[in-house]
C-alpha cells in the first residue's frame, strides 16, 4: 500500500523500492513485471457454464416447475415430466446465454478504455532516461512516472517534484473539490500527533490510483501496482450481500401465491374424489395434472425470452449492455433514478456567465481583462496546459492577448489563491499586472476604503447565492523593470469587477429529463458540491419547483420520522417527512470564496488550503454548513434511517450518505435505479434495485452496476426504460392472462370431478391442452404492448395479480361451468353426461377457445400482433383437433353441431362479460 511509503522522505522511499530519481532500466522493469504482476486490479471470476446454469435454477419459478416435473415422474406421468423438464432447461439455457453475451459485451467495453502512462526508462545502466508512453498494465513499483493535467494517476506513487499540482479524488473519497498536493518530505517521526480522522487520502505527497491530475505537473515513483493499490482496498471495505431487487421481491411474492395454491389443489382433489366418488391413489396423475394445470410453466422460458430480446435490441441499437438480465425489469419498475449533477447533466467544466463591473452592471473589459490574464499565464507557464476557468474565459473573449507583450507571471499559489500575468502597458515604459482569484483575496490586494470592500462582497456573495462561481478581476499600471515580479507585487491594485461562471450544461440533458419525467420517473440529485450551485444547474435545465435540502438534513428526518412513527404506532410521523425543505440558497449568505471550495472542475485551485471541500465539514457558512457528515455534535450521519422523503437536490453527499438515501427511499416504497461512476459509488450502486454505470466509469463500478452504458448519456437510460417497460409489460400480460386462465380451469375440473361420475379430462388431455397453450403464450415474448404500458412504471405486484387473476379466474371457470349446461341442452337424454369422450372432447374445444379469448382481449395493445396470431392458431386447434386421428388417440371425438351454435353463444356472452371486467379493472387502476 501508498501508506507504507508515507512516512518517510522521498530518499529513504527511493531507497525501499531499490530505484532513483532516473526510473528503472528496461530489464529492471521486465523483473520487477514477472515478480509483482500487471498493474491490473483483480477482475471477478467469470462463471462457467454450468455454474451459470446452477444459478438459473434458483429462481422460485423454476424451482417449483423442476419441483412438479420430479413428482410427475414419481407418478409414472412420464409425458408431463418430459414436457415440464425440457421447459425448466429451456428457460436456464436462455438465462445462461443471455448473461454470457453481456460478460462479453462488458469485456470490449473494458478494453476501449486501456489507457497508458509517461513512464521514465533507460535501455542500460549508465544511459539517459527516456520520457515514453507504456500501458498502464506495465507499471512495477519504482518506476518514475510524470503527471500532467488531464492525466489519470496509474498506480499509488508518492510525489518526487510538484508545481501547482491539484488532483480529482472524487472517485475515492467523494469529494467534488481538487485536492492540492505538494512533494514535502516528512520527518522519520512526527513530534505533533496527527487527527484521529487523519487518512492516506490526506496525505499531500501521495497520489493514489484512480484520482485524476485538475491542474499542475509532477513526478512521482510507484510504490504501489494493481490489488496492492488503495483503488482495489475500497471496494473491499464497502462490499456485502446485495438485497433483493424489486424483480427477486416480486417474484418471489407470486411464486409463494402460487405454490400455496398448488400445495392445496392435489391434497383437495384427492380427499374430494375419495369421500365423494369413493376414488384412492388412481386419482393421484389426474391430481398432479391439476397442479401442473395451475402452473405457468412457460413463464421462465417467457419471462428470460422478452428480458434476452430487450437486453439484446438495447445492445445492438443503443449500446447499452445489461450485465444481469432481471435488471432490464427493474428499469421498467423505476420510479426514482438517482444520479450526480457533474458529468450527467453538467459537463466537467465551467463557461462564464456575466462580466459584471464594480457597479453590478454588465462590462465586457472584466472579462478582456481576464481573458488577458489567462491567455498570458498559459504563455509562459512551463507546462502549457489550461485549467478549466482558462479555458471558458479565452472561450467566451475570443482571439484576445496578442495587443499586449508577455513579461512575467506569478503562478497561482493554494495560500494566496490568486495568479497575475504581467504584460506591456498601454502607456510606453509601463507594464500592467493582471490579477485573478477569489473575490475575497483579490479585494484584499485592492485600495479600496472599508464599506467598499464589503459592497463589492455582498455583490459577490449575492452571485455565489445564485449558485454562480465567481472570480474577482484586478490590474495595475507600474513602471517597466527587469527585476522578475513577484507576489510581493501584488497590492494597490484597481478592482476591475467580477467574472460569474455556471456549470457547462450536457448536450441532451434537458430533453432527456423531460423525457423520463414523461415516463413518469423521478430525477433526484445527490451530489457532494453546494446547494445552491446544484439547484442552479437544475434550474437552467429547466426542472421548476426545486426542492434542496442537505445529506444531513434528509438522514436526520428520517431517523425523527422512523421513531415519530415508532412511538405512535399508527405510522403519522412519516407524512412529516416533505415539510420544511430549504429553497436554492436557503441558509443565509454564502461566502462567495466558500463557493470556490465546492467547484467540481479545477477550481479549487482558488481554495483555501484549510479549507474543508465538499464532502467534509464546515464549507459553507450558516445552518447547512455543518456539511454531510454533521448531523450530530461529533460529525456523524445518524443510523437506523427508515423510509426517507428526499428532495429534487441532495448536496453535500458523502458515498455513505448516497447509499442510504436510495435505501431509505427503497424503503419507502419506490423501485430506485442509481448512475454512478466512481468508486464513491459502489455502495450506492449496491443499495439500489439497479445500478448502472457507464463505460468510462471505474472498472470496479462497471463490474458491480446492472447495466453499462457506452456514454454517460440519460437519453441511453430512456430508452433502456422503455426496453425494460416493454419486457415487463409483456411478462405480466402473460401472467394476467395465464393465471386466470389457469385459475378457472382448475376451478371448473374441482367442481367437475365431484359432480361427474368420471374424471372431467383425462392426464393425457390436460397435458395436451397445456401444450398447445403454452406453445400459443410464446407470443407474449414477442408482442408489442401498447403505448399506456410504456407512459409509467411497470412492476409485478404479487396483492394486485391475485386480485386480477380471482376475479377473471372465477369468470373463467363460471364459463366453465356453463358448458357443462350447454352439453345437457346439446346431448340430451339422462345419459348425455356418461358419455365421457364427448365430455372430454366439448371441454378441451372450449378451454382452449376461451383462453384464445382470454389472450386476445386481455393484452394492452391495440393492434393483434403475434397475439393475434397466435390465439387464432389456437382456436383452431381448439375446433380440429378432436375429430383428428390424433383427437381419436387422446380419447377424444367429433362434437355435434348443435354443440357448436351453442357453445359459440356462451363464449360471446363470456366475451362481454370479460371487456365489461377488463373495462372496469382499468377504471380502477386509473
Amino acid at each position: 500500500m501508498a501508506s507504507e511509503h508515507g512516512a518517510a522522505t522521498s530518499l529513504q522511499v527511493l531507497r525501499r523500492l531499490d530505484t532513483g530519481p532516473r526510473g528503472l532500466t528496461e530489464s529492471e522493469a521486465a523483473a520487477r513485471l514477472a515478480d509483482a504482476g500487471e498493474n491490473t486490479l483483480p477482475r471477478p471470476h467469470t462463471a462457467s457454464w454450468p455454474r451459470r446454469c446452477a444459478r438459473a435454477l434458483r429462481d422460485p419459478f423454476t424451482a417449483v416447475l423442476l419441483t412438479l416435473g420430479l413428482v410427475s415422474a414419481l407418478v409414472a406421468s412420464w409425458g408431463t415430466a418430459v414436457v415440464i423438464l425440457a421447459l425448466v432447461a429451456v428457460s436456464c439455457g436462455l438465462r445462461a446465454a443471455g448473461e454470457h453475451r453481456a460478460d462479453r459485451s462488458l469485456a470490449a467495453l473494458r478494453e476501449l478504455v486501456a489507457g497508458t502512462a509517461t513512464v521514465l526508462r533507460r535501455g542500460q545502466e549508465d544511459a539517459e532516461p527516456q520520457a515514453r508512453e507504456v500501458p498502464v498494465a506495465e507499471l512495477v513499483p519504482g518506476d518514475v512516472v510524470r503527471l500532467g493535467p488531464g492525466d489519470l494517476v496509474p498506480a499509488d506513487v508518492r510525489l518526487l517534484r510538484a508545481r501547482g499540482l491539484t488532483v480529482h479524488q472524487a472517485v475515492l473519497t467523494g469529494e467534488s473539490a481538487p485536492v492540492a498536493k505538494a512533494a514535502v518530505d516528512v520527518p522519520e517521526v512526527s513530534e505533533v500527533p496527527e487527527p484521529a480522522d487523519r487518512g492516506p487520502f490526506d496525505e499531500p505527497y501521495l497520489c493514489f490510483q484512480g484520482s485524476g491530475v485538475a491542474s499542475g505537473s509532477a513526478t512521482a515513483v510507484v510504490v504501489a501496482t494493481g490489488e496492492r493499490t488503495r483503488f482495489a482496498a475500497v471496494p473491499g471495505e464497502s462490499g456485502g450481500r446485495r438485497e433483493a431487487s424489486a424483480f427477486d421481491r416480486s417474484v418471489h411474492g407470486i411464486s409463494w401465491v402460487l405454490i400455496r395454491f398448488m400445495l392445496l389443489t392435489p391434497p383437495m382433489v384427492l380427499m374430494s374424489n375419495a369421500a365423494l366418488r369413493g376414488r384412492g391413489l388412481e386419482t393421484l396423475p389426474f391430481a398432479v395434472a391439476v397442479a401442473v394445470g395451475l402452473t405457468p410453466e412457460m413463464l421462465p422460458v417467457i419471462v428470460t425470452t422478452c428480458l434476452a430480446r430487450g437486453a439484446a435490441l438495447l445492445a445492438r441499437a443503443h449500446r447499452v449492455v445489461v450485465r444481469r438480465l432481471p435488471a432490464l425489469h427493474d428499469l421498467g419498475a423505476a420510479d426514482v433514478l438517482c444520479l450526480d449533477k457533474t458529468g450527467t447533466l453538467t459537463q466537467d467544466r465551467p463557461v462564464v456567465e456575466r462580466a459584471l463591473g464594480p457597479d453590478g452592471e454588465d462590462d465586457p473589459e472584466v472579462l478582456r481583462w481576464a481573458a488577458v490574464g489567462a491567455w498570458w499565464t498559459l504563455q509562459l507557464a512551463e507546462l502549457p496546459a489550461p485549467d478549466a476557468l482558462d479555458e471558458a474565459l479565452l472561450t467566451a473573449a475570443g482571439p484576445v492577448g496578442e495587443e499586449h507583450d508577455g513579461i512575467g507571471a506569478v503562478p497561482f499559489d493554494p495560500e494566496r489563491r490568486t495568479a497575475t500575468a504581467v504584460v506591456t502597458g498601454a502607456a510606453l515604459g509601463t507594464h500592467a499586472l493582471v490579477t485573478k482569484g477569489a473575490a475575497e483575496d483579490v479585494l484584499d490586494r485592492c485600495d479600496l476604503d472599508p464599506a467598499e470592500r464589503e459592497r463589492l462582497l455582498a455583490l459577490a456573495a449575492r452571485e455565489a447565492d445564485a449558485g454562480l462561481r465567481v472570480l474577482a478581476v484586478a490590474t495595475a499600471e507600474r513602471p517597466a523593470r527587469t527585476r522578475p515580479y513577484t507576489a510581493a507585487d501584488e497590492h494597490g491594485l484597481t478592482f476591475r469587477g467580477l467574472l460569474t461562471f455556471r456549470d457547462a450544461l450536457a448536450p441532451g440533458a434537458a430533453e432527456a429529463l423531460r423525457g423520463l419525467t414523461d415516463l413518469g420517473i423521478t430525477v433526484r440529485i445527490l451530489t457532494g458540491d453546494h446547494p445552491a450551485t446544484a439547484a442552479r444547474a437544475c434550474r437552467d435545465l429547466g426542472l421548476r419547483a426545486v426542492e434542496v435540502g442537505t445529506a444531513a438534513d434528509v438522514l436526520r428526518r428520517g431517523v425523527e420520522d422512523a421513531a415519530a412513527g415508532a412511538g405512535a404506532g399508527d405510522g403519522d410521523g412519516a407524512g412529516r417527512a416533505d415539510a420544511g425543505w430549504a429553497s436554492a440558497g436557503r441558509g443565509g449568505a454564502v461566502r462567495a470564496d466558500a463557493e470556490w471550495a465546492s467547484a467540481e472542475w479545477a477550481s479549487a485551485e482558488w481554495a483555501s488550503a484549510g479549507r474543508a471541500s465538499a464532502g467534509r465539514a464546515g464549507s459553507v457558512s450558516g445552518p447547512e454548513g455543518a456539511g454531510p457528515e454533521g448531523a450530530g455534535p461529533e460529525g456523524a450521519v445518524p443510523e437506523g434511517v427508515g423510509p426517507v422523503h428526499v428532495p429534487t437536490v441532495v448536496a453535500r453527499c458523502t458515498p455513505e450518505d448516497k447509499a442510504r438515501i436510495v435505501a431509505g427511499l427503497r424503503a419507502a416504497g419506490h423501485t430506485v435505479g442509481f448512475l454512478g461512476d466512481g468508486v464513491n459509488d459502489i455502495p450506492a450502486l449496491r443499495a439500489a434495485d439497479v445500478g448502472i454505470a457507464p463505460r468510462t466509469a471505474v472498472d470496479l463500478a462497471r463490474e458491480t452496476a446492472d447495466v453499462v452504458l457506452a456514454e454517460k448519456d440519460l437519453g441511453a437510460i430512456g430508452h433502456a426504460v422503455t426496453a425494460g417497460r416493454r419486457s415487463s409489460a409483456n411478462i405480466a400480460t402473460y401472467l394476467r392472462v395465464t393465471l386466470s386462465s389457469n385459475l378457472g380451469n382448475i376451478l371448473a375440473m374441482l367442481s367437475a370431478g365431484l359432480l361427474l361420475p368420471f374424471l372431467p379430462m383425462l392426464p393425457a388431455q390436460v397435458l395436451a391442452q397445456n401444450l398447445c397453450f403454452d406453445a400459443a403464450q410464446l407470443a407474449f415474448a414477442h408482442d408489442h404492448p401498447g403505448p399506456a404500458a410504456l407512459r409509467r412504471p411497470t412492476a409485478l405486484r404479487p396483492r394486485a395479480f391475485l386480485r386480477f387473476i380471482t376475479g377473471f379466474g372465477v369468470l373463467n371457470a363460471i364459463a366453465d361451468l356453463a358448458t357443462f349446461g350447454v352439453l345437457a341442452l346439446a346431448l340430451r337424454g339422462p345419459d348425455a353426461l356418461n358419455d365421457e369422450a364427448v365430455f372430454h372432447s366439448a371441454w378441451f374445444t372450449e378451454n382452449l377457445l376461451t383462453q384464445s379469448l382470454v389472450m386476445f382481449l386481455l393484452r394492452g395493445g391495440t393492434r393483434p400482433g403475434p397475439i393475434g396470431r397466435a390465439a387464432t392458431a389456437l382456436a383452431a386447434v381448439g375446433l380440429l383437433l378432436p375429430p383428428s386421428p390424433l383427437g381419436a388417440a387422446l380419447g377424444m371425438t367429433g362434437l355435434p353441431p348443435a354443440y357448436h351454435l351453442l357453445l359459440a353463444a356462451v363464449l360471446g356472452l363470456y366475451a362481454l362479460a370479460l371487456r365489461a371486467l377488463r373495462a372496469r379493472h382499468g377504471r380502477r387502476r386509473r
